[in-house]
């Protein structure tokens, strides 16, 4: 059966004679029960807001509610959920239909794929294929709610759907199944256990390597080897965001990855990587200096730490974020840090380009209430104009506090 076979004169059919469907060599990380919890949960929130159908476009969310694992979200896939509907509805590219038979506990008759006649098309859209399989299933005049946020939904495509959906009402509902995600099941929390794991192998291994007159480049390469490798008991995936390694005066600044130029001494470099296990992250960053360090990077860094520490020692269930970043803000303010960006974030499972949720923030007006099973990364970066140092950790919300992802020295490292 080839990918065209899915479109015919316009109108979208379910796959005929298709293989049965098999365990595969992919097996899905979570059990039948818990994709079904989170699929009725979901529907549960569906229902509350008055929308019969969800349009599931964050790869991170495909992966959460159906097990669907590929890198192809650089064109238009999504899933769709609908309260009538048993399962969730895959929908992707021809050439991806069999990741997603490999991946995802979906039945056959769920899976459609769109021909490459659609695939970076003038004038025509996968969302123009959608609109097909919704009025075969009766579902095009429904209320329908949109992932209007997603760095994976197109203004083109939500134009095409508005056109083809004349009678359809579109809501906007971001966060309905992000905010789903925020709280960890404990197998969830195992993998990012794992993750941590790897993590610290991770950062070991890049304060190994950044040394004067290694590479740039050549020290990446063996955190990324890192990264994959992971543990002898479990390997790594990659992480949502590449290695960032700023240095010198790059360290004014969070968000530079490397080059093919040596390290040199007298400069600091800021380590802020991830481990990741099947797409659950350990993000941490710390700061290396080679040389001898000058005291205001010393003083800083201590300063962070110590607000580190009080921001950890706020996190308990009932508590809220901007307490936490309050607790911080307590320490290092009357001592000359001042921070005004969020000093965390909420982060788990995530693909390209951010291993954070989108959902909750470490700052001054986010009152949300802590929740055994919830994960951060506390991040306070202090960036200056030609300076900066980066101290972080991942850390869950326990029953009755906090328990670190990654355990690991809280300072900053120096190597003469």
């Amino acid at each position: 059966m080839t990918s065209e076979s899915l479109y015919r004169h316009g109108s979208a059919v379910a796959p005929v004679n298709c293989p049965p469907r098999h365990a595969g060599a992919w097996p899905l990380p979570f059990s039948p029960e818990e994709y079904a919890h989170r699929l009725s949960r979901t529907k549960s929130l569906m229902k509350a807001q008055g929308m019969e159908v969800l349009l599931v476009f964050d790869p991170a969310n495909m992966n959460y509610l159906t097990g669907y694992d590929g890198w192809s979200f650089y064109v238009p896939q999504l899933i769709v959920v609908a309260l009538a509907e048993p399962e969730p509805i895959w929908v992707g590219r021809g050439i991806d239909l069999n990741g997603a038979r490999e991946t995802t506990y979906l039945d056959e008759a769920n899976l459609y794929s769109y021909s490459d006649r659609y695939v970076h098309h003038d004038h025509r859209h996968p969302m123009d294929f959608l609109a097909h399989i919704l009025r075969e299933r009766e579902l095009d005049h429904a209320r329908i709610g949109l992932d209007m946020d997603s760095y994976y939904f197109s203004a083109r495509g939500y134009k095409v759907l508005r056109r083809q959906l004349g009678h359809a009402a579109f809501v906007d509902v971001t966060k309905l199944v992000s905010g789903l995600r925020s709280i960890k099941s404990p197998q969830e929390l195992e993998y990012m256990r794992q993750a941590g794991q790897i993590m610290q192998r991770v950062m070991t291994t890049a304060l190994d390597h950044v040394e004067v007159g290694v590479r740039q480049c050549d020290a990446v390469g063996e955190i990324y080897r890192a990264q994959m490798c992971g543990t002898e008991e479990y390997g790594g995936d990659y992480p949502a965001i590449a290695p960032m390694l700023p240095t010198g005066r790059g360290t004014a600044t969070p968000h530079l990855t490397w080059n093919d130029k040596p390290f040199v001494t007298d400069e600091a470099c800021i380590l802020e990587l991830a481990a990741a296990r099947y797409h659950y992250h350990c993000p941490m960053a710390r700061t290396v200096f080679l040389g001898d360090p000058p005291k205001r990077l010393v003083e800083a860094s201590e300063i962070v730490c110590e607000g580190v520490a009080a921001a950890l020692e706020e996190v308990r269930p009932g508590s809220t974020c901007e307490a936490i970043e309050a607790a911080w803000r307590s320490v290092t303010a009357p001592r000359g840090i001042i921070k005004k960006s969020r000093i965390g974030y909420s982060m788990g499972l995530n693909y390209p380009p951010d291993w954070g949720e989108h959902t909750m923030s470490l700052r001054p007006g986010d009152r949300s209430v802590l929740e055994p099973g919830m994960t951060f990364h506390l991040i306070p970066g202090i960036w200056m104009d030609d300076w900066g140092v980066e101290i972080s950790e991942s850390f869950v919300v326990t029953e009755d506090g906090h328990e670190l992802l990654a355990p690991f020295p809280r300072k900053l490292f120096v190597k003469p």
